[in-house]
Protein backbone atom coordinates (compact mmCIF):
# COMPACT_ATOMS: atom_id res chain seq x y z
CA UNK A 1 0.00 0.00 0.00
CA UNK A 2 1.62 3.93 -1.20
CA UNK A 3 2.20 6.14 1.58
CA UNK A 4 -0.27 8.70 1.97
CA UNK A 5 0.94 11.91 0.49
CA UNK A 6 1.50 14.93 2.82
CA UNK A 7 -0.57 17.90 1.79
CA UNK A 8 1.43 20.62 -0.86
CA UNK A 9 1.68 24.33 0.65
CA UNK A 10 -0.92 25.50 -1.52
CA UNK A 11 -3.72 23.13 -0.03
CA UNK A 12 -2.70 24.55 3.79
CA UNK A 13 -5.60 26.35 5.31
CA UNK A 14 -3.23 29.81 5.57
CA UNK A 15 -5.67 31.63 7.60
CA UNK A 16 -4.18 31.59 11.63
CA UNK A 17 -6.29 29.73 13.73
CA UNK A 18 -9.48 31.64 15.34
CA UNK A 19 -10.04 29.26 18.33
CA UNK A 20 -6.21 27.95 19.16
CA UNK A 21 -7.39 26.60 22.49
CA UNK A 22 -10.31 24.38 20.57
CA UNK A 23 -8.58 23.77 17.86
CA UNK A 24 -5.58 22.72 20.17
CA UNK A 25 -8.32 20.37 22.20
CA UNK A 26 -9.84 18.78 19.39
CA UNK A 27 -6.30 17.59 17.98
CA UNK A 28 -5.74 16.38 22.07
CA UNK A 29 -9.13 14.50 21.81
CA UNK A 30 -8.44 12.74 18.35
CA UNK A 31 -4.95 11.61 19.57
CA UNK A 32 -6.51 10.10 22.51
CA UNK A 33 -8.87 8.53 20.51
CA UNK A 34 -6.49 6.80 17.91
CA UNK A 35 -6.07 3.40 19.04
CA UNK A 36 -10.18 3.15 18.46
CA UNK A 37 -10.46 4.52 15.03
CA UNK A 38 -9.53 1.82 13.18
CA UNK A 39 -12.14 -0.12 15.31
CA UNK A 40 -15.19 2.72 14.94
CA UNK A 41 -14.66 2.12 11.40
CA UNK A 42 -15.14 -1.23 11.04
CA UNK A 43 -17.98 -0.75 13.60
CA UNK A 44 -19.59 2.00 10.95
CA UNK A 45 -18.82 -0.44 8.05
CA UNK A 46 -20.03 -3.41 9.63
CA UNK A 47 -23.50 -1.27 10.70
CA UNK A 48 -23.58 0.55 7.18
CA UNK A 49 -25.49 -2.83 5.58
CA UNK A 50 -28.65 -2.42 5.72
CA UNK A 51 -29.67 -5.98 6.41
CA UNK A 52 -27.22 -6.26 9.54
CA UNK A 53 -28.87 -2.83 11.11
CA UNK A 54 -32.33 -4.51 10.20
CA UNK A 55 -31.48 -7.88 12.26
CA UNK A 56 -29.83 -5.99 15.30
CA UNK A 57 -32.82 -3.53 15.46
CA UNK A 58 -35.30 -7.10 15.31
CA UNK A 59 -32.88 -8.29 18.12
CA UNK A 60 -33.73 -5.45 20.45
CA UNK A 61 -37.18 -7.46 20.76
CA UNK A 62 -35.75 -10.58 21.90
CA UNK A 63 -34.01 -13.84 21.20
CA UNK A 64 -35.18 -15.03 17.38
CA UNK A 65 -34.47 -18.01 15.76
CA UNK A 66 -32.55 -17.99 11.90
CA UNK A 67 -35.83 -18.94 10.25
CA UNK A 68 -38.27 -16.39 12.03
CA UNK A 69 -35.42 -13.66 11.17
CA UNK A 70 -34.95 -14.65 7.87
CA UNK A 71 -39.03 -14.37 7.62
CA UNK A 72 -38.57 -10.99 8.91
CA UNK A 73 -36.04 -9.84 6.54
CA UNK A 74 -37.82 -11.33 3.69
CA UNK A 75 -34.58 -13.05 2.86
CA UNK A 76 -33.91 -17.03 2.26
CA UNK A 77 -32.48 -18.79 5.25
CA UNK A 78 -28.43 -18.89 4.37
CA UNK A 79 -28.48 -15.08 3.22
CA UNK A 80 -29.90 -14.47 6.81
CA UNK A 81 -27.08 -16.64 8.55
CA UNK A 82 -24.70 -15.24 6.81
CA UNK A 83 -25.38 -11.57 8.03
CA UNK A 84 -25.96 -13.08 11.29
CA UNK A 85 -22.72 -15.00 11.49
CA UNK A 86 -20.75 -11.74 10.46
CA UNK A 87 -22.52 -10.04 13.42
CA UNK A 88 -21.40 -13.03 15.86
CA UNK A 89 -17.83 -12.76 14.65
CA UNK A 90 -18.02 -8.99 15.16
CA UNK A 91 -19.29 -9.44 18.63
CA UNK A 92 -22.54 -8.30 18.39
CA UNK A 93 -24.44 -10.77 18.88
CA UNK A 94 -24.51 -14.38 20.53
CA UNK A 95 -25.95 -17.23 19.17
CA UNK A 96 -27.66 -20.20 21.02
CA UNK A 97 -28.42 -23.80 19.52
CA UNK A 98 -31.84 -25.87 20.66
CA UNK A 99 -31.54 -29.01 18.52
CA UNK A 100 -31.36 -28.37 14.88
CA UNK A 101 -32.80 -24.70 16.11
CA UNK A 102 -30.34 -22.28 16.21
CA UNK A 103 -31.51 -19.09 18.49
CA UNK A 104 -29.46 -15.13 18.01
CA UNK A 105 -29.59 -12.54 20.45
CA UNK A 106 -27.95 -9.11 21.24
CA UNK A 107 -24.97 -9.57 22.76
CA UNK A 108 -25.68 -6.98 25.25
CA UNK A 109 -28.05 -4.37 27.19
CA UNK A 110 -25.52 -1.81 25.75
CA UNK A 111 -25.89 -2.47 22.18
CA UNK A 112 -29.67 -1.93 22.62
CA UNK A 113 -29.59 0.75 24.37
CA UNK A 114 -27.03 2.08 21.70
CA UNK A 115 -29.31 1.18 18.81
CA UNK A 116 -32.28 3.08 20.74
CA UNK A 117 -30.41 5.86 21.48
CA UNK A 118 -29.37 6.07 17.69
CA UNK A 119 -33.08 6.09 16.80
CA UNK A 120 -33.75 8.74 19.07
CA UNK A 121 -31.40 10.79 17.95
CA UNK A 122 -32.07 10.26 13.87
CA UNK A 123 -36.17 11.10 14.64
CA UNK A 124 -35.42 14.02 17.08
CA UNK A 125 -32.83 15.28 13.98
CA UNK A 126 -35.71 14.64 11.25
CA UNK A 127 -37.97 16.40 13.35
CA UNK A 128 -40.33 13.19 13.60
Amino acid sequence: MAAKALPSAADMCLVPCFNEKRVEAARNIILEEADLVPALVDLYKLLGNATRLKILLALRLGELCVCDMAHVLELSIPATSHQLKMLREHGWVRMRNDGKMVYYQLDSDGLRMALEGDLTLLKFHLGA
